[in-house]
C-alpha cells in the first residue's frame, strides 16, 4: 500500500510538474508572437535649473501624461495607492488568485457585476491596451498582466500605472494631475491630496475636481475613515488630512521661456532640466519688453537677448523676441537664433587673434585712412578719417578702416577657422566665399553664436558651447588669450 502511494504520488507530481512546465513554454511562446504594446508616449516638460516646470506640451494623443519618475514616488504615495488600490501588490504574481475567486462568486451569486478583481498591474494591461469588458478580454488582460510581472520590477509596474492612471478630461498620469489640480510636484502630495486624487478614476465623469469638490470630499474621508480602521496611518496624519480643505480646480501649465521651449521640444527626452533661473529669465523678459516700448518710435520693433553664466557657460535667460504672442511684428520668430549680420561684433576677434599671433599690439600705430583692397574700399560709419590711431583706440571707437587691414594682416582664413571653431554653423557654410568685408560684419551670425564667441573672452580665450541642459560640456580651445 505505501508503496503504491508513493508510486501515484511520483506519477502525479511529474505530471503536475509537467503541466506547468507547459503552461509556462505556451506563455513564453505567446510572450514571444503577442509582445507588450508597452510603447509610451509621455508629454515632454521644459523645466528651469530648480525643477521648476515652466513649459509643456501634449503628448501626440493629445494627453497631458507627465512621466512620473521612481525617486518622485514618495513612501506616502506608494503606501496610499497600494492600501486603496491593491495591498496585495507585492505578493502576488500580477493576478490575485484570491480577489478573482472571491469577485467570481459575489457576481455569480448576485448575477451581475458586484466587484472586481483587478490588480494594480492589470490595471496597468488595461491601460496599455485599451478593449471592451467581457470574460474573453478580461483573459487577455490577465496574459499581459503575467507579461508584464516577466518584464518588469514591482516598483516599474507601480510606476507605469502611476504615469497612466486617468483622472479625468485628458490628464492622465499622477504627475499631470498633481500639477494641474494642486500645482506641485507628486512628492509633494499630502495623504488628502493622495486619497482624493486615488478616487477620480473610479468615476472620472461624476467626479471632476474643481466642480464636484463636495462629492470628492466626502468619498476621500471615507477612504481616510478605512484607512484609520486598518491603522495604516497615525491618527494625527489621518485626522490633519480629514480637515484639509479641498479647493483645487483645473490650471493651466506654464507658457515661461517659449524660444528656449521650443528649441529643446524635440531633443527626445519626457523632461528636459534646462539651466534656466526662472526669476532671471521673467526679469529679462520684462527688461525687454518695456525697452522696446520705448524703441518703437525709432523703428525698433523687437530685440532678442541671451543670458550666460561665463564660468559655467549655462544659459541663465533667453528671450527671442520682446512678445512671444505679437503676431504683428513676428514675436514667434526666434531672434537669438535667426541668422542676422554681426555688424562690428567680430572686430574684437580680429585684434585677439592678431595679439596671439604677434602681429599686433593694444599699442600698435595703425592709420585710419582711405584705403582700397582689390576692389574693396571700406568706410567708417561717419565717413570721416582719424589718421594715426592706436589699436586700442581703433577697437574703442569701432573704426572700420583698421579692423579691415588687421583682418588682411591676419588672413581670411585665420578668422574664418577661428570662428569655424567656435561652431559657427552659417560661416562654415560659406567659408569659400567669405573676403575682408567679413571686419565689418559681411557674413551670417546668430545671437546664440555671438554670445559663446564673447564668453571666450572672460575664460581666457578658451571656448565652450553655451549650455542649455544640465550636462558636462567640452571644452575648445580658439588660441584667444
Amino acid at each position: 500500500m505505501k508503496a503504491t502511494f508513493k508510486r501515484t504520488f511520483k506519477k502525479w507530481t511529474i505530471r503536475i510538474l509537467g503541466f506547468v512546465a507547459g503552461l509556462f513554454l505556451l506563455f513564453l511562446l505567446l510572450h514571444w508572437i503577442f509582445p507588450l504594446p508597452d510603447k509610451i508616449s509621455y508629454s515632454t516638460v521644459i523645466t528651469d535649473r530648480n525643477g521648476e516646470i515652466i513649459h509643456a506640451w501634449l503628448t501626440p494623443d493629445d494627453k497631458w501624461r507627465m512621466r512620473t519618475g521612481l525617486d518622485e514616488i514618495s513612501p506616502l504615495l506608494r503606501k496610499t495607492i497600494i492600501a486603496k488600490e491593491d495591498q496585495y501588490f507585492y505578493q502576488h504574481p500580477g493576478v490575485n488568485p484570491f480577489a478573482v475567486g472571491r469577485a467570481l462568486f459575489n457576481n455569480i451569486l448576485s448575477r451581475k457585476r458586484t466587484s472586481g478583481a483587478s490588480t494594480i498591474t492589470m490595471q496597468v494591461a488595461r491601460a496599455l491596451e485599451r478593449r471592451p469588458r467581457t470574460w474573453g478580454n478580461k483573459l487577455i488582460e490577465m496574459f499581459r498582466a503575467f507579461q508584464l510581472e516577466w518584464k518588469y520590477s514591482k516598483d516599474e509596474i507601480l510606476q507605469l500605472y502611476l504615469n497612466m492612471v486617468p483622472y479625468g478630461g485628458n490628464i492622465e498620469g499622477v504627475k499631470s494631475a498633481a500639477w494641474l489640480y494642486f500645482n506641485k510636484a507628486p512628492d509633494h502630495l499630502s495623504l488628502a491630496e493622495i486619497t482624493a486624487l486615488s478616487i477620480i478614476p473610479n468615476r472620472p465623469s461624476s467626479l471632476v475636481m474643481g466642480r464636484h469638490n463636495d462629492r470628492i470630499i466626502a468619498e476621500r474621508n471615507r477612504w481616510l475613515q478605512y484607512f484609520r480602521d486598518e491603522a495604516l496611518f497615525t491618527e494625527k496624519e489621518i485626522t490633519d488630512a480629514l480637515a484639509e480643505p479641498l479647493v483645487a480646480t483645473r490650471g493651466v501649465m506654464p507658457r515661461q521661456a517659449p524660444h528656449l521651449s521650443q528649441k529643446l521640444r524635440y531633443s527626445g527626452l519626457n523632461e528636459i532640466e534646462t539651466t534656466l533661473d526662472l526669476n532671471t529669465q521673467l526679469k529679462t523678459e520684462k527688461l525687454v519688453s518695456d525697452y522696446i516700448r520705448t524703441q518703437r518710435l525709432r523703428g525698433i520693433r523687437n530685440s532678442a537677448v541671451v543670458v550666460v553664466d561665463n564660468e559655467t557657460m549655462e544659459v541663465v535667460a533667453y528671450t527671442g523676441s520682446a512678445d512671444f504672442t505679437d503676431t504683428t511684428d513676428d514675436g514667434q520668430v526666434n531672434g537669438a537664433k535667426a541668422i542676422r549680420q554681426p555688424g562690428s561684433t567680430l572686430k574684437p576677434l580680429i585684434y585677439a587673434l592678431g595679439f596671439d599671433e604677434g602681429l599686433l599690439t593694444p599699442r600698435t600705430i595703425m592709420t585710419d585712412v582711405p584705403v582700397y583692397f582689390q576692389g574693396y574700399a571700406p568706410e567708417n560709419y561717419d565717413r570721416q578719417f582719424t589718421g594715426y590711431v592706436t589699436v586700442e583706440y581703433a577697437l574703442e571707437h569701432s573704426l572700420n578702416i583698421p579692423a579691415v587691414k588687421g583682418l588682411n594682416m591676419l588672413g581670411t582664413e585665420r578668422l574664418v577657422n577661428a570662428l569655424v571653431a567656435a561652431r559657427f554653423k552659417q560661416i562654415e557654410k560659406d567659408r569659400r566665399k567669405l573676403g575682408l568685408s567679413l571686419a565689418l560684419g559681411g557674413c551670417g551670425t546668430t545671437l546664440e553664436e555671438l554670445t559663446g564667441l564673447y564668453a571666450a573672452f572672460a575664460n581666457g580665450g578658451e571656448f565652450r558651447p553655451l549650455v542649455y541642459i544640465k550636462k558636462a560640456t567640452q571644452a575648445v580651445r580658439l588660441n584667444v588669450s
